[in-house]
């Protein structure tokens, strides 16, 4: 039993009554099974939680030696759509998250630097980069190893060609729970590969949703990641002297940026009283 967590159902299915909606849970020990779920199977528009299936894609590329994080690429908005013969693309470059990645332009830096922007500042020009230099296949692969059913990550950034196509990029609740369970347990990757990624993870500074439901203080490795009527919060939570546990919330409503990210922090804030049932 959760009774933080069922406490909260009423207000959720009216949330999204009449079709409006799907709010997705999944709580529970990392590596499963869940204590908690609510339509974990549903699949929601990826938005930036994506990015976490790049950074291990990068990875284990990296420990493949196809490639190094200390490999230099140039800053560049220009990227090859995925759909044939659709050619290049670009991304608005203002309205990117990370101002330390697009002030630099033209310049050269490593894959290592802007995994972390990615990541950190969840910088989508990063992140096309980072793809640009990985390619979609080695994502599809991670997705497929961590046993993920329905997630998708099937373009880059803003490839608006490949949108019109129908290729998109989705996540549920459960897949990213055994996404980033992997990450916590080591075997997204290298023991090592592992460790890396969630103090990556773990120096997210958008804080304003999963992190911001738990006590001040509490470390979690989390991405999180909106768009207009999507706010998704994915992480283990590690509470000191305890157990950590996954928690992952993806809502897709018609709720505004801060009323998504509130309503995240308010389920991690029940999911953190109900950690006793998740382990």
């Amino acid at each position: 039993m959760t009774p933080e967590l069922d406490a909260l159902t009423p207000e959720l299915d009216s949330l999204v009554a009449d079709g409006n909606g799907t709010i997705s849970i999944w709580a529970g020990p990392v590596g499963g099974p869940p204590a908690y779920a609510r339509d974990a199977d549903a699949t929601h528009y990826a938005a930036s939680t994506m990015k976490a299936a790049v950074l291990v894609a990068l990875y284990r590329l990296a420990e493949a030696g196809e490639l190094s994080l200390d490999d230099e690429i140039e800053i560049r908005n220009e990227f090859p759509s995925v759909w044939p013969g659709a050619g290049d693309f670009s991304i608005d470059v203002t309205d990117d998250n990370d101002d330390e990645v697009t002030d630099r332009l033209g310049q050269r830096t490593t894959l290592g630097w802007l995994a972390e922007r990615m990541i950190v500042r969840s910088s989508n020009l990063a992140t096309n980069l980072v793809i640009s230099r990985v390619g979609v296949a080695p994502v599809a692969e991670v997705w497929r190893s961590v046993g993920a059913r329905h997630s998708v990550t099937g373009r880059g950034i803003e490839d608006a060609a490949a949108r019109a196509e129908g290729v998109t990029n989705l996540v549920t609740a459960a897949d990213l729970a055994a996404l980033f369970s992997a990450i916590a347990d080591g075997s997204a990757a290298s023991a090592d590969s592992c460790t890396a990624m969630l103090r990556t993870l773990q120096a997210q500074e958008y804080r304003e949703d999963l992190p911001a439901g738990l006590p001040p203080g509490t470390p979690v490795a989390a991405k999180n990641g909106w768009v207009t009527g999507v706010r998704h919060g994915a992480g283990v939570v590690l509470p000191a002297g305890e157990p950590p546990f996954t928690l992952v919330v993806c809502t897709t409503t018609l709720l505004g940026e801060t009323e998504g990210a509130a309503l995240v922090a308010r389920i991690a804030a029940a999911a953190w009283r109900d950690r006793k049932a998740f382990t």
